[in-house]
């Protein structure tokens, strides 16, 4: 496969993809195109472009408007591909889904794309014309904002991403080493000086390796559920993958061996739920923790072990050709006799890591990447979601041997208006035609529908085709069949629960179908006053509550950083914060700081100089969760010149300067590891609205816009009343003339609970 950056020309990817595409019956499908990125333009070819100027069949125009989500791993046509977006900020149904055969493709195309999207407006004057050409242009309308005189930064493109993978945050290692075994580092999790070097009953404790193998090899065995993982994981008997929750979520099982237990050790098993995401350096992180779900519940003849939190963290080492892997756990092995608990739990924690070793002879045995054969079998579809489609097409070749055609079939499909994703044929519509070996020649066009996971068949077709409605009963039977199996496992769980505190665990249930063991949901309503629903305290002692933090733990750019990438510590912050909130709502709460009655307005009343900066992270879901920070400064915003640029520019120069550090001070590895200590461009990552007032401008962050991030808060949000948070917001400084860095503020965040947030009122 072709693949990369032209050694000519360093602006030019190109390489084969996946059209991921949706049919009328909601099913997707995938079609093998080779695509051209180059300059500001994205081209598709059936295959491979012999003479340079060959008219693509579809082409794109890719400028500041153009943002690309990771939406992680995807099973289309039991084939597994590393989906990515690409969508318009001005028009959210002007989409394109590509797929990638491996994650570090994906990963290439992504950071293609959006440094494209940077570069797009140096290049707008020499825009192409398509039309005299046989191919169709197919761009994003943007708004007109977005080529505004200096909307995009460029210094951004050669001195943000450059930056090294390390940690931004000065803090003590969380690890101490206290043996080594089977050449594995053997480390136990740092506590506090009072522990006196005790053991917890249910430790944390991670092995470390190097692995002859490249992290992506790596993370693709780890991830296998299939036959070849006996190959190297001997605790291992068989697993499955219980609900796909999206790209990088999924609720797996596993049923342990018994040889490997100590003797008389009834069999164990595990339900987790799974998280993994590629870091920007190559590194991987999986993620795993213990989960209640509705259906598997216990099995005869095993115990079900409780694992508080584990996982692995892949990093490339030696020029990506060997990896450093930690491999951590905390598991709970559920023994009924508590004086064997501390030893015995230990011991077998300790042998369990030992799958490290076992792997690194693994690779080690194996001549090249080993990547296991079953890689791609591990994400399949329920049983009854197949039968599904295999009746459907049943029917349909029924249909076709009646003597319809495909024609008659799809004389209903509504035409799409043409779009930067193209126009839909409505034969390449179809749903029953798998992707061939090669590249086919079968349709003309890129998709332009984006179907939603809530499709509606109804909305987009009055009138159903025969093969549609049958499709539709089929849904209808299904869901009758999810209902009827669903009250039986809720009465199961009511006999089983109800004698102890678990209707709130069967509420989560209801809801969405598993629950976190550690989760609780519980209510309460109080008047809202902006700026002042979570208290302050200096001294940390106060749950739910906020201070801020020394600015020393953080790192940012030196004056010198262009020359030497070198980072300092913080020595101060430009703002202070005054207030934080904390709240819940059945929607998104925007623009706080321009709500009466605040603390913003407050002052605004008052006419004096001060003005804020207010951090929004809002948290969507069932109940969405809002955490406000507001920072103040009295001196004119004439004295910060960044500051100042970063007020009065457009979105598109906002995205790409505002930074955020954070960093979990105390909590468990999982949610310290899933976090990262690392900054981050948030504009890059997240969709930020952004709210000006007279005295003050708003960030409203939507952590629901990508589904790593949603996959990391949902993890926090369920330890988050054991963790102390702390964050550091900056503008980043690109230029020599804007270094050093400085910081706009920090805060310390103490055991928030969701149970004391506090609700705002319609």
């Amino acid at each position: 496969m072709k693949m990369g950056v032209s050694q000519n020309d360093h602006s030019r990817m190109e390489g084969w993809l996946y059209l991921i595409r949706s049919n009328r019956f909601g099913l997707q499908y995938s079609r093998k195109r080779y695509f051209i990125l180059q300059d500001q333009y994205l081209k598709s070819y059936k295959s491979v472009p012999v003479p340079e100027n060959e008219d693509p069949i579809r082409s794109a125009v890719v400028d500041s408007c153009i943002r690309v989500t990771d939406n992680g791993r995807e099973s289309i046509q039991r084939k597994v591909f590393f989906i990515f977006t690409l969508y318009n900020t001005s028009n959210h149904n002007d989409q394109l889904k590509l797929g990638a055969s491996s994650p570090e493709e994906a990963a290439r195309w992504i950071q293609a794309v959006q440094e494209a999207a940077l570069k797009a407006d140096v290049i707008r004057g020499n825009e192409v014309d398509f039309s005299s050409s046989g191919s169709q242009p197919l761009r994003l309308n943007c708004s007109n904002k977005s080529y505004r005189l200096n909307s995009i930064d460029w210094t951004v493109c050669s001195s943000s991403v450059t930056d090294a993978m390390t940690s931004d945050v000065v803090a003590p290692s969380p690890w101490t080493i206290f043996g080594c075994e089977n050449g594995l580092r053997l480390f136990k999790e740092a506590k506090d000086r009072e522990s006196l070097g005790k053991w917890d009953d249910h430790p944390a404790i991670m092995a470390v390796g190097v692995v002859d193998g490249t992290s992506e090899a790596i993370f693709q065995t780890l991830m296998s559920l299939g036959p070849s993982r006996s190959e190297w994981d001997f605790c291992y008997y068989k697993g499955s993958v219980i609900e796909h929750l999206d790209g990088h979520t999924d609720i797996v099982h596993k049923l342990l061996n018994q040889d490997w237990l100590p003797w008389g050790m009834t069999r164990r098993d595990l339900l987790l739920q799974r998280y993994w995401r590629r870091e920007d350096d190559g590194t991987y992180v999986i993620l795993y923790h213990s989960v209640f779900h509705q259906k598997c519940a216990p099995q005869k003849g095993y115990v079900r072990a409780c694992l508080k939190s584990g996982g692995y963290v892949i990093s490339p080492v030696n020029q990506g050709k060997g990896s450093v892997v930690k491999h951590m756990l905390a598991i709970d092995w559920k023994f009924w006799k508590s004086y064997v608990r501390t030893s015995a739990a230990r011991s077998i924690t300790i042998r369990m890591l030992g799958r490290l070793a076992a792997l690194r002879e693994l690779f080690s045995a194996k001549i090249g990447d080993y990547l296991p054969s079953d890689v791609s079998g591990e994400l399949v579809k329920s049983k009854r979601l197949c039968q599904v489609e295999e009746e459907i097409k049943l029917e349909v070749q029924t249909q076709l041997e009646n003597g319809k055609n495909v024609a008659d079939l799809e004389e209903e499909a509504v035409k799409t208006p043409s779009s930067l994703l193209g126009l839909n044929d409505a034969s390449d519509e179809f749903f029953d035609v798998s992707e061939p070996l090669d590249y086919d020649q079968s349709e003309n066009g890129w998709s332009s529908d984006f179907v939603p996971e809530t499709y509606s068949q109804d909305a987009r077709h009055p009138k159903l085709s025969t093969a549609a409605v049958f499709v539709k009963r089929l849904h209808d039977l299904a869901g009758m069949f999810d209902v009827c199996c669903y009250i039986q496992n809720l009465i199961k769980i009511c006999m089983l629960k109800f004698r102890g505190h678990n209707i709130s665990l069967i509420a989560a249930v209801q809801k969405k179908g598993y629950v976190d063991l550690h989760e609780m949901a519980k209510e309460d309503a109080s008047f809202c006053h902006y700026g002042s629903t979570l208290p302050k305290d200096s001294i940390c002692n106060l749950p739910c509550s906020w201070t801020e933090t020394d600015p020393s733990t953080f790192l940012i750019r030196g004056e010198t950083y262009l020359d030497d990438r070198k980072k300092i510590k913080a020595k101060g912050t430009l703002m202070q914060m005054v207030g934080a909130d904390w709240l819940k709502s059945d929607k998104r709460e925007d623009d706080l700081g321009g709500r009466p009655g605040g603390i913003v307005q407050k002052y605004a009343a008052k006419g004096g100089p001060e003005f804020f900066f207010i951090v929004n992270i809002q948290v969507p879901g069932l109940t969405t969760y809002t955490l406000a920070l507001y920072y103040m400064m009295d001196t004119p915003l004439e004295d910060s010149p960044l500051l100042e640029s970063f007020v009065e520019g457009d979105d598109a120069y906002r995205n790409s300067r505002f930074k955020l550090i954070p960093y979990i001070s105390k909590g468990s590895w999982i949610v310290k590891q899933s976090v990262g200590k690392k900054a981050c461009l948030i504009g890059q990552a997240l969709e930020i609205n952004y709210f000006r007032g007279k005295n003050y401008i708003e960030l409203g962050i939507d952590i629901g816009s990508s589904t790593v991030a949603r996959g990391v808060v949902s993890l926090v949000v369920g330890y988050l009343n054991n963790l102390v948070i702390e964050m550091a917001f900056l503008v980043q400084a690109n230029t020599p003339e804007e270094l050093p860095e400085y910081l706009l503020g920090t805060c310390r965040l103490n055991h928030l609970d969701v149970s004391k947030a506090v609700q705002v009122k319609p």
